[in-house]
């Protein structure tokens, strides 16, 4: 079986206070190409102020080489950074972080839920007239820290009002590293079996004690598209947790080949990005 494989340096960046020169960047996002993974979530069109590490994201882009078999994905906070996006050729998705946390979604993009997805709306449309696809990034979907309500079914409200809206890539995240196996495997069967039609995928934030239970969880649900990020890098701030990183692409590859699922990374190049990011991180 093929599992689509989504390799995230923007994700892996964007947190490292010292500033990662521009020519480094491109270097380790041509490295990442040449692995031929399916998808690279390699910038973000955000305030350089908010996010400094992403301010050259443009001239990152303008400087990369060309891929027939790996698209470009990139984050937006808002319809502005839609725009800057819709104007690059080389990006095929548009990714939009929303929260089904009023909280985290305040602390984000400094708008509740009902405001970003109004901004969702109309990111898609930007997306769409550039004949570009929608990614929704569905934060806090698997337990909440902020003592608001959760459950699996208010996750699947939000998801069924995104799909009416024609966005039929959904992946879930687990920001803050919550995440349990039980809990997983009853979100992902519970979406992928009422809504046959969307590509879930999932972006773990995890522990180096609870990555594989929780890649396993999903994978026998039916997930089959997976984020990840070399060497873990990466993850969220608020988590709190300095072991809680972005699911190490080199654990998930191993995972999957233990459950004999293919992919299209070449695995002589990933080894030399390996390589790369400790250099450069």
């Amino acid at each position: 079986m093929k599992v689509k494989i989504v390799e995230c340096p923007r994700d892996a960046m964007q947190g490292i206070d010292n500033q990662i020169l521009t020519l480094d960047k491109v270097e380790y996002i041509n490295a990442l190409l040449a692995c031929n993974f399916d998808i690279l979530d390699c910038g973000s069109f955000v305030s350089a102020r908010a996010i400094p590490q992403m301010a050259d994201t443009k001239e990152v882009l303008s400087l990369i080489n060309s891929s027939e078999n790996t698209k470009l994905l990139v984050i937006v906070p808002n319809e502005r950074g839609a725009k800057e996006a819709a104007k690059f050729e080389n990006i095929s998705f548009i990714g939009f972080p929303f929260s089904v946390s009023q909280n985290f979604q305040k602390r984000n993009t400094n708008k509740s839920c009902e405001e970003a997805f109004e901004t969702l709306m109309a990111i898609n449309n930007i997306a769409q007239n550039a004949n570009k696809e929608t990614v929704a990034y569905i934060s806090m979907c698997f337990g909440n820290p902020y003592n608001e309500y959760w459950s699996v079914d208010l996750v699947k409200e939000w998801v069924e009002k995104i799909v009416d809206i024609g966005i039929t890539t959904i992946s879930l995240s687990d920001t803050i590293g919550v995440a349990t196996p039980s809990v997983i495997k009853e979100l992902f069967s519970k979406l992928i079996s009422a809504f046959p039609q969307i590509e879930f995928g999932a972006h773990f934030h995890t522990r180096p004690d609870n990555w594989e239970q929780n890649i396993e969880a999903a994978f026998e649900a039916g997930c089959r598209r997976f984020d990840g990020a070399i060497l873990g890098l990466g993850g969220c701030p608020m988590a709190q947790d300095g072991l809680t990183g972005n699911l190490p692409t080199e654990n998930l590859l191993s995972f999957l080949e233990q459950k004999q699922a293919t992919t299209t990374v070449s695995m002589p190049h990933f080894a030399r990005a390996i390589q790369l990011a400790r250099k450069i991180f």
